[in-house]
């Protein structure tokens, strides 16, 4: 059971929930013994072991733990998660699990760095089908599993320059945005990770309609990955992804420095915090 399971034809979620099957059955335990020994809903354990349900990745470390499994269940996690995604998409995804460098543009807070709420209000709000509510918190998880690239070891290279556009659009939650505003904080003075803003003053741009990702591998292998406009590209011919360095190294030197752009959060923060007691 050390590998991560990939059956041919068969999906991440599916592969998951059998792995997950087993473990309770090996372990001699019945959902109803599972569901009490950890907290977890019985229903809610059996639609994972059925493949209808994603969970959160912490409960896939909650169960790594109880079944002494090291990180197995988090590695299958991963592979499922890519199931919430689009064909194109999930080539990215399996990219960037990888990437030792990282380059992120985005006109909003990005992916990588939203809270669990924000990432809740955000996609919840393009959400339209009858059965949303499920599918809004499978892509919630899908979209938090991506930070956990940011702490794994070796830990990625990040940097990500973010629009001004991002954090003048407030959550309509007020505490919503004040934790978003706060997770930016203390982001930004994480080790591995440059944050920096593009203020307004630095005029229109030619990213200003979505956003740009580049992604650098150990072996030196580069791709970007363009999204906006209800369409996405993924470039992997050496010359587009030097053309879309060439550009976001354009963005960067417009933005201001990591230093100062914490200062920019901070005053964001200052401003939110006086309009919330000043209502």
């Amino acid at each position: 059971m050390g590998e991560v399971v990939d059956a041919e034809g068969e999906s991440g979620r599916a592969v998951l929930g059998r792995t997950l099957k087993f473990l309770r059955e090996q372990a001699g335990k019945t959902l109803g013994q599972l569901a009490e020994e950890t907290g977890y809903d019985k229903s809610y354990l059996s639609r994972l072991e059925s493949g209808e349900r994603l969970s959160k990745m912490a409960v896939m470390e909650d169960l790594d733990s109880y079944y002494k499994a090291g990180d197995l269940l988090v590695r299958h996690w991963q592979v499922a998660r890519l199931d919430a995604f689009k064909d194109q998409y999930k080539r990215f995804m399996k990219l960037e699990t990888t990437a030792r460098v990282m380059h992120v543009f985005t006109p909003a807070v990005p992916g990588l760095l939203q809270t669990e709420d924000f990432a809740r209000e955000v996609l919840s709000r393009a959400q339209t089908t009858v059965d949303g509510d499920e599918v809004i918190e499978e892509q919630v998880a899908a979209r938090l599993g991506r930070q956990y690239r940011l702490r794994q070891k070796p830990e990625p290279d990040v940097r990500i320059v973010m629009d001004e556009f991002a954090l003048r659009r407030p959550a309509a939650d007020i505490r919503t945005w004040r934790d978003q505003l706060l997770h930016l904080e203390a982001a930004a003075l994480w080790p591995n990770l440059a944050l920096q803003v593009l203020p307004f003053s630095a005029g229109a741009h030619h990213h200003m309609t979505g956003s740009l990702t580049l992604l650098w591998q150990e072996d030196g292998s580069a791709v970007a990955y363009k999204e906006g406009n209800g369409c996405s590209q993924l470039d992997e011919s050496p010359e587009d992804v030097l053309r879309y360095r060439l550009s976001y190294d354009r963005l960067r030197d417009l933005a201001l420095s990591p230093s100062d752009s914490l200062a920019f959060i901070r005053a964001v923060l200052k401003e939110h915090r006086h309009h919330d007691a000043h209502p």
